[in-house]
């Protein structure tokens, strides 16, 4: 299909840069908004946590059902569809009355975000060459990269100067942007035979990673020996299992378990999940330090960190070079050993370190970002036939998102433990100690209280702590990305999508 489209191809890829930017915006912006919300729709700790949650736990059950429905009915339907799904439920959202009618917004726009990402990973082996696609991967990454400064900025923005629901708004002209040039631009594609629905398999699939996500959660917030985390996750399990063993006896499946004998798709699959770990442990960490130790607001975190998207830039720009000089076994494992010595060197952080030191370090890691995250993923959708793009990028991209969930609860407990043993609460009211220990900004917000220095002078100082001893965890993941990356992603990775997982298998024994 690639050799038709022509220079058109590359006005498509900005139609699917705009699409996952939209998914993108999302992801910071919530949370801005959710102190005001509060407020105004009288929303308890319960609720809140269901604003995130409702979103997330749609969003990772609903991936792999998405990429089938690309695959059956034709990737750009699905896109189109899912735009105006994400837009509608984004206008929901922002006129919600009652915290009730957010939480089933959210969830509907769960299902929006659900149906694009699969959906946009799934044209790049379909409309590319392997010569041309890590590009075009590269620019679709970077652009959801590039949201997540984005959004702080333009959310703080609004917040600043007008009402919570605003937030939402962002992803209503982006929509619209994005609607007009799938329709203009963007092929239709879909799979040469229907294969018929594997109803076993979507409910197994789904049920078992919505339950496995929300078990993750309950980690975080309650400790992994609570019952609300252990049935969850152990339910997820369980199916998760029977869905592979249903998988392995059904006439027609949801997922062909043989991609996963293929190195080139397993090994890109763990290693961009690796980094989703990694990021958490930035893009969680930064913006807090920012504002509670640095002074900014959330506007000012935001610009922050775009020394990240410009190293980013850069990584995204020369990592196909790189990948062609020296491999990319190679220049996955450079780009995971930049990403790894940044967050080392910014473990290095202490009270008196100012913006300079973070810019420089997160500039270097989105450097090995940039250059790692195009490559593996590549690997991973050159894999993909025609007619199993969407569902294996459906699956590609629910192991990465689930990878992100439990780094977001493992890392967020590691940040927590590391500040909570830090803190001095001498002189501080006991009834006042648990907020302290909730939260760098709880912590704050009680010394202002009390009129305490030294009181906020030990929160910042134990957050400081905290965040180094995540930056260090998260760059012996960036050291294990390098070990997987050498001993795991095969020499040559821009072969043919139609290649069998014979051939996959005699590339991975060549390693």
């Amino acid at each position: 299909m690639s050799a038709d489209l022509g220079a058109r191809r590359w006005w498509a890829v900005g139609a699917l840069v705009l699409a996952s930017m939209v998914v993108g915006f999302d992801v910071t912006i919530l949370s801005l908004a959710l102190p005001a919300m509060a407020d105004d729709l009288g929303a308890n700790n319960v609720e809140l946590q269901w604003f995130v949650t409702s979103y997330t736990l749609v969003f990772a059950a609903g991936m792999i059902p998405a990429g089938m429905l690309g695959d059956r009915f034709g990737r750009k339907k699905v896109l189109l569809a899912a735009l105006v799904i994400f837009g509608v439920s984004s206008l929901a959202c922002a006129y919600a009355t009652t915290s009730g009618t957010f939480i089933g917004a959210r969830a509907v726009l769960g299902l929006g975000a659900a149906l694009i990402m699969p959906t946009t990973l799934s044209l790049l082996p379909v409309m590319f060459s392997d010569e041309e696609r890590p590009k075009a991967i590269g620019a679709v990454a970077g652009a959801a990269m590039l949201a997540y400064p984005l959004g702080p900025i333009l959310g703080g923005y609004l917040l600043n100067h007008f009402w919570w629901g605003s937030v939402f708004l962002i992803n209503v002209p982006v929509v619209i942007l994005a609607f007009l040039a799938v329709s203009a631009w963007l092929p239709e594609s879909k799979a040469k035979e229907a294969k018929p629905f594997d109803v076993g398999g979507l409910v197994f699939s789904s049920v078992g990673l919505a339950a496995m996500t929300y078990g993750v959660i309950q980690g975080g917030e309650k400790g992994w020996t609570d019952v609300t985390t252990l049935v969850p996750t152990l339910g997820g399990i369980l199916a998760i299992v029977i869905f592979v063993f249903w998988e392995k006896r059904v006439a027609d499946p949801l997922v062909d378990l043989s991609l996963f004998r293929s190195a080139r798709f397993t090994s890109g699959t763990m290693l961009g999940t690796v980094i989703n770990f990694t990021m958490f442990g930035v893009l969680f960490t930064m913006p807090q330090y920012y504002q509670a130790v640095l002074g900014t607001d959330a506007m000012g975190s935001g610009f922050r960190l775009l020394p990240m998207v410009g190293g980013l830039l850069v990584g995204v720009t020369v990592a196909n070079k790189v990948a062609k000089a020296l491999g990319p076994k190679t220049a996955v494992g450079i780009g995971f050993a930049l990403l790894a010595a940044a967050l080392f060197y910014g473990a290095t952080t202490d009270i008196d370190s100012g913006t300079g030191l973070a810019a420089a370090w997160t500039a270097a890691y989105g450097l090995g970002l940039g250059i790692a995250l195009p490559t593996a993923m590549d690997a991973a959708l050159g894999a993909l036939s025609e007619d199993s793009a969407g569902v294996g990028s459906g699956v590609n991209q629910s192991i990465r998102t689930l990878g992100g969930s439990f780094g977001a609860a493992i890392l967020g407990s590691v940040l927590n433990s590391g500040y909570r043993g830090k803190l001095d609460l001498d002189g501080v009211p006991e009834q006042a100690q648990g907020a302290v220990k909730d939260s760098v900004f709880g912590g704050l917000a009680v010394a202002r209280a009390i009129k305490s220095n030294g009181l906020a002078e030990s929160v910042r100082s134990a957050y400081v702590h905290a965040l180094d001893v995540v930056l260090v965890v998260s760059g012996g993941l960036g050291l294990l990305g390098v070990l997987l990356a050498v001993v795991w992603l095969p020499r040559h990775v821009g072969q043919s999508t139609a290649k069998t997982a014979e051939s996959e298998h005699e590339a991975a024994d060549a390693v």
